[in-house]
């Protein structure tokens, strides 16, 4: 059998032959990457980036120093969407569990959200995310229904309905539970509410080709927050946890729905549709009083919601919002604890008043391009009006560093899976 090529930290900087201080260079069973000492997982990150572009598709990470975050930063520099393995980890074979653990999870969102938009119907969404999670979970652990179609209807959830009626392949809602408990009279200890646009085209309000070529990648909410519960059931979750997934295709056709529709919710909140494409919010509010009802005191979103939170932290970042400040201040912790960049945008209760409609309580929107300034903070504040206990216990992420349209020196194209590690962490420490 060939040796895999053998990949090697070292702290010392390489050969002047090699060039100006360079972040790889080869050795006699492979290479040896020469960590940084102000910025260590970025660069390790970008070598094993550039060992894919010269079309390595297995290597072994060997010798000293390789703890599990640096590992991980080799792994997703590594991987593609053609290729979400080939590494053999190194290190104590606790180590090495919760690499493939952390593997596991990533390649199956990584997964899902590369898929193409014709094979992932709002339907096939749901029914993915169960069968992952019931192969994961332990057995009996596991039990939801998928409300599809005028389903939703009869039982309330107009705003998934109206977004996804525009396509043949009918709106789907999963109402997961995990329950390790065992009792059916379980508290429930969280609940987590992914966006799960399978193919946006911005409805009415559509988007340019070029816009409208990634929106594969607008589920991304939805397979985040399930592999993430999927994590944290591998990683020992002994807590109830509800799991709420909003899924459909934002099409048009004759039924679709419309500019100037008005929306009457189940709490009662009347929306004027003023975009089309801003869709995430209105299905996001059946989800986000859906986990409302399940008396969870912690409920986390997730969401591709909008490019305005890209423009304001990156692609690097995710964007926290919350209403619980001390809880936005745990949660950047944990961040910081699993090597996944976040960053706090605004949000106040005001916010909830920076969309005013003429003909219903808010506007799901404000009619101009992107939302106008402060987009990404106005769609907090429009879902806040969907969430209980005054937005106590509740976190919104607007996943900015989700998916990359292009390659670059640290990611390939595609999803990246970043969110997942934190929204795990903090189910596991806000629950124990």
């Amino acid at each position: 059998m060939t040796q895999l090529l053998q990949i090697t930290l070292t702290s010392t900087a390489a050969d002047e032959r090699f060039g100006k201080n360079p972040a790889l260079t080869p050795t006699a069973d492979g290479y040896q990457i020469h960590q940084s000492a102000t910025d260590e997982l970025r660069t390790i990150q970008k070598a094993g980036r550039t060992l894919d572009g010269l079309g390595l598709q297995q290597v072994q990470l060997a010798g000293e120093g390789w703890s599990i975050d640096k590992q991980w930063a080799f792994y997703q520099g590594f991987c593609s969407a053609k290729k979400l393995g080939g590494v053999s980890w190194a290190g104590t074979e606790q180590d090495v569990n919760q690499l493939v653990q952390l593997q596991q999870c990533f390649a199956w969102a990584k997964k899902q959200i590369n898929q193409t938009p014709e094979d992932l119907s709002p339907q096939t969404l749901c029914a993915e995310a169960a069968l992952f999670l019931e192969a994961v979970a332990p057995r009996g652990s596991i039990s939801y229904r998928t409300l599809v179609g005028d389903e939703l209807l009869a039982e309330g959830w107009i705003g998934i309905h109206a977004v996804g009626r525009g396509s043949d392949r009918a709106p789907a809602m999963l109402v997961l539970d995990f329950n390790p408990t065992g009792h059916a009279d379980a508290p429930v200890a969280a609940a987590l509410v992914g966006k799960g646009i399978t193919f946006d085209s911005g409805g009415y309000s559509i988007k340019a080709s070029e816009g409208m070529l990634t929106m594969k990648c607008d589920m991304g909410g939805a397979a985040t927050v399930t592999a993430a519960l999927a994590l944290a059931i591998l990683q020992g979750l002994q807590k109830r946890v509800q799991l709420v997934l909003c899924c459909a295709e934002n099409l048009i056709n004759g039924r679709a729905y419309k500019l100037g529709d008005i929306l009457k919710y189940k709490n009662g909140v009347t929306v004027e549709v003023v975009n089309t494409d801003a869709e995430g919010r209105l299905v996001l509010a059946d989800g986000l009083m859906c986990a409302a009802a399940s008396g969870a005191p912690l409920v986390i979103d997730a969401a591709t919601l909008t490019g305005a939170a890209m423009m304001a932290v990156g692609t690097e970042y995710n964007a926290l919002f919350a209403l619980d400040k001390a809880l936005q201040n745990r949660v950047l912790g944990y961040a910081e604890q699993v090597s996944e960049p976040a960053w706090p945008l605004p949000l106040e209760r005001w916010h909830q008043q920076q969309c005013p409609s003429p003909y219903a309580d808010t506007a799901n929107s404000r009619p101009v391009k992107g939302g106008g300034t402060g987009g990404a903070s106005n769609a907090a504040g429009f879902l806040s009006r969907f969430v209980a206990n005054d937005g106590k216990g509740w976190l919104h992420i607007d996943l900015a560093a989700a998916f990359h349209n292009t390659a670059n020196g640290f990611w390939g194209a595609g999803a990246t899976g970043t969110g997942i590690r934190l929204v795990a962490h903090t189910l596991l420490a806000e629950t124990a």
